[in-house]
């Protein structure tokens, strides 16, 4: 499966929990069509923003099967990552046979292997299904640099990266040296147009659970040569997604916005917890002043 068929906005959605911390696949699935309906091209079920972590191999598997059921048409891809390749091989496996349209991969967090090591690690997982690499320093203490992402980008089963180095000079690089069906996500939402304009495709999105529609017309309006409408969204969103993004760590925010705005995402595993009375009044603050931009009422899906 290629970049174009996925998409160019994937939500990264959160894992909804019921109150006794297991798994609410209900509710997963509605927040998977709500999320479709409101602009994005497809999800991401296990990422960082669903708590993968806290999350068993079993878990992880029926989220993504009731997810791609529940958008049989729309791209569904897993993040089936870890710092253990063999774990990452036999849970893609497991993620295509349940139906992914490709994999979501992290650089190995904790153990900091060699770029030689990266570059081992992509080739393993991209012989199970598409793949897509997920290059975070934050997250992994390490950063895989602009050419093992050009080498990786050479293997047949890699399609694509999420970018989120902070490094707008590397992926530049990785722009300008990538073959041509290769594609590179902003995984830092605020960092959409910026990456666009270096050559990126798209996001893989935190905020666009609460403003998907915006952000998709972000990406249109860039592709159709509209800075105004562009520059306006992204300076409109701007005091959002920064605050979902430091007020804690993701997806503490996110999560306990969609709870306040009436979508029931649940509690979080520890060691997650929620958002502080003064935090979340400070955030939904910025959201509310975000007005039309925030597109998270119009998804045509109930859920008070």
């Amino acid at each position: 499966m290629s970049g174009r068929e996925i998409g160019r906005l994937l939500t990264a959605m959160v894992t909804p929990f019921k109150a006794d911390g297991s798994v609410d696949y209900g509710a997963a699935e509605k927040l998977a069509v709500m999320l479709v309906n409101d602009g994005s091209d497809g999800v991401v079920t296990s990422g960082t923003t669903g708590e993968s972590p806290s999350l068993s191999d079993a878990e992880k598997i029926e989220l993504l099967r009731v997810v791609k059921n529940a958008l049989p048409d729309k791209s569904v891809v897993a993040g089936t990552g870890s710092n253990d390749t063999h774990h990452s091989v036999e849970l893609s496996k497991l993620a295509m046979k349940a139906g992914a349209d490709a994999l979501l991969a992290v650089v190995p967090y904790y153990n900091k292997p060699p770029q030689e090591g990266m570059y081992q690690h992509f080739k393993a997982i991209s012989e199970v299904g598409p793949t897509i690499m997920y290059n975070i320093q934050g997250r992994t203490a390490v950063n895989m640099t602009a050419a093992t992402t050009l080498r990786c980008a050479e293997l047949p089963g890699i399609i694509g990266v999420k970018e989120a180095s902070g490094d707008l000079d590397q992926i530049g690089f990785v722009c300008a040296g990538k073959p041509a069906d290769f594609k590179v996500w902003s995984g830092d939402d605020s960092w959409t147009l910026p990456v666009l304009a270096v050559g990126g495709y798209g996001v893989i999105c935190v905020v666009s659970h609460i403003a998907g529609r915006s952000m998709a017309k972000l990406i249109q309006a860039y592709l159709r040569a509209d800075n105004e409408v562009t520059q306006d969204i992204h300076h409109g969103l701007l005091p959002v997604i920064k605050t979902l993004m430091t007020t804690a760590a993701n997806p503490v925010p996110i999560k306990s916005v969609l709870n306040a705005m009436g979508f029931a995402a649940g509690p979080f595993r520890l060691p997650l917890v929620p958002l502080t009375d003064d935090q979340l009044k400070s955030v939904m603050k910025t959201i509310r002043d975000a007005g039309e931009f925030i597109t998270f009422a119009k998804s045509g899906v109930k859920v008070a």
